[in-house]
């Protein structure tokens, strides 16, 4: 019996060596403004059912609805007014927006509506994304992605960006 316990630890320690998971727990962003100042942290958690779960706390942010989106590429140059971060993340090649009938972006997230004093903690379902690195979707791929926050309400229609204007705040997403 012992022997049979033993064989079967080993096979199961085997397997897990030959098929290692690449899925992250968990993943942050921690967002700025273009002048290095904190506007908050955006935690991604994989969930069983697929996509993944992203809390947001954030502070500082200007009051007004903005754009909130998943770039595709892990850079955040302030100076350069955050246009480092690429275009959304959109690994299917669909079109911007809900409203659009060729998309959505898997980075096209709804707007947030930010109260007066700047603070807003919200959750959000992202379904069309992974922080499983095999995955073709996966958010911690080798361009890296970030969060980042617009100046004005995304449109949810015009392609390539939903006319969300400037970048205000800007995370790179990394696994912890």
């Amino acid at each position: 019996m012992l022997r049979t316990a033993t064989a079967l630890g080993a096979l199961a320690l085997a397997t897990v060596a030959i098929f290692p998971s690449h899925a992250a727990e968990r993943a942050t962003a921690r967002l700025a403004d273009p002048q290095g100042g904190d506007l908050g942290t955006v935690t991604l958690m994989p969930l069983a059912a697929g996509g993944v779960l992203l809390s947001a706390e954030l502070r500082n942010v200007p009051p007004g609805t903005h754009g909130f989106h998943i770039h595709g590429t892990g850079q955040c140059d302030g100076a350069g007014g955050f246009e480092s971060a690429g275009g959304h993340f959109n690994p299917s090649d669909n079109a911007h927006g809900w409203n659009n009938a060729d998309g959505p972006h898997a980075g096209d997230l709804p707007n947030i509506h930010v109260p007066e004093g700047g603070a807003l903690d919200i959750e959000l379902f992202v379904p069309d994304v992974s922080l499983d690195e095999a995955d073709e979707n996966t958010l911690l791929g080798e361009s890296g992605t970030a969060i980042l926050i617009h100046a004005m309400a995304d449109d949810y229609a015009s392609d390539p960006s939903g006319m969300a204007g400037d970048r205000i705040a800007c995370g790179v997403i990394e696994a912890e």
